[in-house]
């Protein structure tokens, strides 16, 4: 029995490797096709649902009138979209050069503006603008504003090809692409999606003004990317890119930009000659570490201990003393240093907000009305 069955199992594997490899060569349609040996014929059924392959030595190839075969379509590219944007938008975004580094720029009106973010253009004197078109023109500052990193260069030309701002906040999911000259390659892009708005970047505070407000997605950001455009599927700017969280910090694809609002309400006063307005309270203030609490006797878990209060100012003014702790501004609890700065950049100047403190043990609420920084 055992010697018997052997040449039936053979047979049997045979036929199950015939089947596998029809199976492939259907999944792979756009490949060359394998050759069939003359002693086998292979047909191939489509069906509603899928292609299934069968294989049988005695069985006669299919007669080419009577079963025609549909030739594939094809495929369509899911990033066709992205390629129109580009067309669109690529020759409003520039690259801004200083004797410094450099970083990208957005065409702001076709006189000749160009907006970019304070950082790109702070530690330089002299800035040339080199456009998509390869030429290079030289640049003055027309004015800065460090509290949003947004600023206003001009070159000596008309005629640009200004980009669209989109005044209104994306959707979280929507298509993003990101234009601009990360690491020095000029007219690079890339896309992703809205990953999340009015992000503030924890942390930034210490190191120079605080990242507030912003708009986050997965497109690729890098160093030289500052200052570039973030555009939408009608090409139109939705914002200007500022910042990612590099991948020491573990991150994977986390990048931001500064709200085309923002940018164009800055660069307007800065055109204007006008230093742009930003609430504030006057007070020095840190984040309530547990040290802290211990010296203070604070009840809170949470909230920012005020250092020193300026004499004169809104703060003053309001009550507030050094001691305090501010528990909440406006309804927002102050987890950290950047929550205060966010919630301040929601108002104007002239705004009253209700401040929750701890003082003596006790919560307490002044009403402060917002100064212009």
């Amino acid at each position: 029995m055992t010697r018997h069955r052997l040449p039936l199992l053979l047979s049997s594997l045979v036929l199950i490797c015939f089947v596998a490899v029809g199976c492939v060569t259907l999944s792979s349609a756009s490949t060359t096709p394998t050759a069939v040996p003359a002693a086998t014929t292979v047909t191939n059924t489509n069906t509603s649902n899928g292609s299934t392959a069968l294989a049988g030595a005695t069985t006669p190839p299919a007669d080419p009138a009577a079963s025609p075969v549909a030739t594939p379509s094809a495929p369509t590219d899911p990033f066709g979209p992205v390629v129109e944007i580009v067309k669109k938008a690529q020759s409003s975004v520039v690259t801004v050069l200083t004797e410094n580094g450099l970083g990208s720029g957005i065409i702001y009106n076709s006189d000749g503006y160009i907006v970019t973010n304070n950082h790109v253009v702070e530690a330089g004197n002299t800035y040339t603008v080199a456009f998509a078109s390869g030429e290079q023109l030289p640049a003055t500052l027309v004015g800065t504003d460090p509290q949003t990193d947004v600023a206003v260069l001009k070159v000596n030309k008309t005629g640009l090809p200004a980009a669209s701002f989109e005044q209104n906040l994306p959707q979280v999911g929507q298509l993003a692409v990101a234009l601009g000259s990360p690491l020095g390659f000029e007219n690079t892009v890339t896309a992703g999606i809205i990953s999340g708005l009015q992000r503030t970047i924890p942390g930034s505070a210490q190191e120079s003004q605080a990242l507030v407000d912003l708009i986050q997605t997965d497109a690729a950001i890098s160093p030289g990317n500052s200052g570039g455009a973030l555009v939408d599927a009608d090409s139109k700017v939705i914002g200007m890119n500022v910042a990612y969280i590099p991948p020491s910090a573990s991150a994977v694809s986390i990048g931001f930009a500064i709200p085309a609002s923002t940018v164009t309400n800055v660069a307007d006063d800065l055109i204007a000659g006008k230093q742009p307005q930003h609430s504030f309270l006057g007070i020095r203030y840190g984040a309530l570490t547990p040290e802290i609490a211990q010296e203070y006797n604070f009840t809170s878990d949470s909230g920012l201990v005020i250092l020193e209060v300026e004499p004169g100012t809104p703060a003053a003014q309001a009550g507030l003393k050094p001691g305090d702790l501010i528990v909440s501004v406006d309804g927002t609890p102050m987890n950290q240093v950047e929550d205060l700065i966010s919630t301040l950049h929601q108002h104007s100047p002239g705004d009253t907000v209700p401040i929750v403190i701890e003082r003596d043990g006790q919560q307490q609420t002044l009403q402060a009305t917002l100064g212009n920084q």
